[in-house]
């Protein structure tokens, strides 16, 4: 006896944001997925790499902060599949959205700070792009995601640029 199997068809998302908007917001975030992924990048980067006489600080400085971006990128990925978009997740799909521009070399320390702290600021800026398109579409998830992003950022650059006040 032959069953016939029919393929049950996945329900349209209905979570009160149109689909044109949430197409949009979810560019935005992959924009801030490959920014905050270019950012742990270089993070990690550093803390393998940095020498000199700040090389203690510095270096569990930059853990803390890879472990902090690692852990974002997640829940930026997952926003935008919860809006029903696939996240980038290749180095040449970051590369195309991207604004954090990769550090060729290694830089001496006091470089990776300055560094550092221009791509904590641009990744800021991405995400604070966002924030009218977001509240548009009545998305309070994607807000709060970027609200807790932008605290990270722009307490991190104070940090970073703490170090290089004399």
């Amino acid at each position: 006896m032959a069953t016939s199997k029919t393929k049950t068809p996945t329900p349209a998302i209905d979570i009160g944001i149109d689909a044109g908007d949430r197409e949009k917001i979810a560019k935005g975030l992959s924009a801030l997925l490959a920014d905050s992924y270019t950012l742990y990048l270089m993070t990690h980067n550093f803390h393998w790499n940095v020498t000199g006489p700040q090389f203690n600080t510095l270096h569990q400085m930059f853990m803390v902060q890879y472990t902090e971006q690692w852990n974002a990128l997640d829940l930026i990925a997952e926003r935008i599949r919860a809006l029903g978009h696939p996240a980038p997740g290749t180095c040449k799909e970051f590369g195309k959205l991207a604004s954090v521009k990769e550090v060729a070399g290694v830089p001496k320390a006091s470089e990776m700070i300055r560094h550092l702290l221009a791509a904590q600021e641009t990744t800021a800026r991405t995400a604070r792009t966002l924030f009218p398109l977001v509240d548009a579409a009545n998305d309070q998830p994607t807000a709060d995601l970027l609200t807790q992003r932008l605290e990270v950022h722009e307490k991190t650059a104070w940090m970073l640029r703490s170090l290089l006040e004399e």
